[in-house]
């Protein structure tokens, strides 16, 4: 199998089979990130995808989902997506989905007729880390895009009856900043459809432009305590039916459940952590010193 970089993929798709037909990240400039630093983007020759299609066959065993690789294999046109799914299809006629990861301008290149005609080849339930639904906090993050990009873009899959999840990654806004971040990103997805809104934790690394950022002053990082009001927050201002998953391990006050009838329940969830372990505690925990 050819894989440029580490495989990537949400903890609930540990059971897929993985596929690489890009590598790297096409915008791979968020202030925020590295992961990509040392994989430059690129398209997998389709001679490679074979290659590995039937590296898969011969394994002998089915399974009815395949989550492509790269950060967001999305961004591929319409036709080379149809031509993957042809592939799949012909060596893997058991393959049932076909998931990856995306960004909101991953969609520009694609209609909306053309999206059912993607989701009929069985592509559905993509995930978009869109991160933020605030313009402000986009913008200095340098996600790329603005907040009406992510309801025009994704309201297009809507429309074509595609499922997707979205990341939210709260403490982006930083100290003083949550409140404003989590209301603005949740009035967003209350205007999407999202079956699952993912909550990952901000987490700063040394060698970002965010860190530097911190080093000399201009970004300060959220405590604990805004943190989980940021959450608490969030959940609140959400009116969409879907499921709350804030299990990643970048998030140490885990909680998970289905909107609306949890909302009250998660909420509870995060008061009480803070209350049993304190700002100290969770510092602590976050800076791996003890496990809740």
């Amino acid at each position: 199998m050819h894989f440029a970089s580490t495989v990537v993929r949400p903890p609930y798709e540990a059971n897929s089979v993985f596929l690489q037909i890009t590598s790297g990240c096409s915008h791979n400039a968020c202030r925020f990130c590295t992961y990509y630093k040392n994989a430059p983007f690129c398209v997998s020759p389709l001679d490679e995808v074979k290659e590995d299609l039937q590296e898969l066959k011969n394994y002998g065993v089915s399974f009815p989902r395949i989550w492509l690789q790269g950060a967001d294999p999305f961004l591929l046109t319409f036709d080379k997506l149809k031509t993957v799914a042809e592939l799949i299809h012909e060596y893997l006629p058991f393959v049932e989905s076909i998931g990856g990861y995306g960004r909101v301008d991953s969609v520009k290149n694609k209609s909306v007729e053309q999206i059912k005609v993607l989701r009929q080849m069985g592509y559905d339930r993509l995930v978009f880390g869109i991160e933020s639904g605030d313009d402000a906090v986009l913008k200095r993050m340098n996600k790329g895009y603005e907040a009406k990009d992510i309801i025009e873009q994704l309201g297009k899959l809507t429309k074509a009856g595609m499922d997707y999840a979205v990341i939210f990654l709260s403490g982006l806004g930083g100290h003083g900043y949550g409140l404003s971040h989590a209301e603005k990103t949740a009035d967003v997805i209350n205007q999407l459809t999202p079956f699952r809104v993912m909550a990952a934790g901000l987490t700063l690394f040394p060698d970002t432009p965010l860190m530097a950022d911190v080093k000399n002053g201009t970004f300060v990082e959220a405590t604990e305590a805004e943190r989980i009001k940021e959450l608490q927050a969030f959940l609140s201002r959400l009116e969409i039916e879907t499921i709350i998953d804030a299990t990643n391990a970048s998030i140490i006050t885990p909680i998970f459940g289905h909107l609306p009838e949890d909302k009250q329940k998660m909420m509870d969830t995060l008061t009480a952590i803070f209350q049993r372990y304190g700002e100290e505690g969770l510092r602590a925990r976050r800076e791996g010193l003890w496990a809740i």
